[in-house]
């Protein structure tokens, strides 16, 4: 009996030659990996820690390692690097592959030997070289969603070890250290000395921040998306001091995320808008949006999700080297090329990359949105003004009445 691939609908071949592909990337990530769990004993050098979110506050807390020890066992949770690289889905999913999550349960409050060791690991500047002893041999598993980063194996831990000293920046010591010190200004603070995104979620999530009394275990995908919202809202404070923009636009993209980002010469507020290119339909409203005004959003963007907060945060930093505060509506498009999620971190990436690019000034808000319905129409076929018709930051800029108007009359 022939398998029949489920996208192609035609017989399974490892020589398929489609160039973007969720089953073949699994396949081959799988053959790679499955050689290497041979063992439910092994030596590993650990990038990340992971803390699940199922049956709260009784978790899943693992340590991720690859089966063996690597030199660039960095590079297994690195994902800026990989933008700044312009890594392929195919490669990130193969570098995720090989981390083993060897897991243990906890309570969010209760302290432990492994939770010690997962702190270690998630405060450390370097993979941390580990000794794991797993209740059996691990089997192949790979899990993909669009919060979280990608990861391999699954198996429960039964003992674990450090077996060399874990490099910790001073800084980090500092703030870990200092139970006085609240998590939102230990993040603030260290995002400010220059530690990314990645690390400071990784630091929150196994407990190492905030007063002594509050610290515990966050889940994974709840952390990143507290960082974000946390280091965004502070930029926003500072921002809101300076002058309004002039309108600019900006456009860029990676691994098949594009935004198109249209910053109004206005006070601050933001709106995302998130069109899946290959079923977006004028009639049936299959796209998603979230929107703050500028005295901020009161709960979570249900809509866009962790996506609000991750495309949010480089728009700010853009922002914030300008001098400028401005009303901002960000388009993203995803196309079929993003075949496969990797989380989050793609979007603060893409956004990035977005912000990086030179932008296009305008006179006016009317010439800006001429612009954008024509570049939208002719590079993704979308009729924006569908999408704008629905902003409710343009309809709030189309009504307001500014307070020069009242001069010039």
């Amino acid at each position: 009996m022939r398998l029949t691939c489920p996208l192609c609908k035609e017989p399974f071949s490892l020589n398929c030659k489609r160039r973007e592909c969720p089953v073949m990337a699994k396949v081959k990530s799988m053959l790679i990996t499955t050689k290497r769990l041979e063992s439910e004993n092994y030596f590993g050098s650990s990038p990340a820690p992971f803390v699940g979110r199922f049956n709260y506050p009784n978790i899943s807390v693992g340590i991720l390692s690859p089966p063996e020890q690597r030199e660039d066992s960095w590079l297994l949770d690195a994902p800026t690097y990989w933008a700044e690289n312009n890594y392929t889905i195919d490669r990130i999913i193969g570098l995720r592959s090989s981390l083993i999550n060897s897991n243990f349960k906890a309570h969010v409050k209760n302290r432990t030997k492994l939770l010690e060791i997962s702190q270690e690991v998630g405060m450390a500047s370097k993979p941390v070289d580990v000794e794991i002893n797993l209740e059996k041999k691990p089997r192949f598993h790979f899990t993909a969603q669009p919060n979280i980063t990608p990861i391999g194996p699954t198996a429960k831990l039964r003992k674990a070890e450090i077996t060399s000293n874990p490099k910790i920046a001073k800084k980090v010591d500092y703030v870990v250290s200092d139970t006085d010190l609240k998590a939102e200004e230990g993040l603030v603070y260290l995002y400010e000395k220059g530690f990314d995104e990645n690390f400071l979620s990784k630091l929150l999530s196994v407990a190492n921040l905030g007063l002594k009394s509050n610290r515990k275990l966050v889940p994974t995908r709840w952390s990143i998306t507290a960082t974000d919202d946390t280091l965004g809202k502070n930029i926003i404070n500072e921002i809101k001091q300076y002058d309004e923009s002039d309108f600019m636009a900006y456009f860029g993209g990676f691994l098949g995320n594009y935004y198109f980002v249209m910053f109004f010469s206005d006070v601050w507020s933001y709106e995302l808008f998130e069109i899946d290119t290959s079923t977006f339909s004028p009639k049936k409203k299959n796209w998603w949006t979230d929107y703050e005004s500028y005295d901020g959003r009161k709960n979570y963007a249900s809509s866009t999700i962790g996506g609000y907060y991750a495309a949010r945060l480089p728009i700010l930093n853009r922002l914030k080297n300008l001098r400028r505060q401005a009303s901002v509506l960000a388009l993203r498009f995803v196309t079929s090329d993003y075949y496969a999620p990797l989380g989050v971190w793609v979007v603060r990436e893409a956004t990035r990359k977005a912000m990086m690019s030179k932008p296009i000034i305008f006179e006016d808000k009317d010439s800006m949105l001429r612009y954008a319905k024509e570049f939208v129409h002719h590079r993704f076929q979308i009729n924006a003004d569908v999408i704008f018709r629905e902003s409710k930051l343009l309809n709030n800029l189309r009504a307001q009445t500014k307070l020069n108007a009242f001069f010039s009359r």
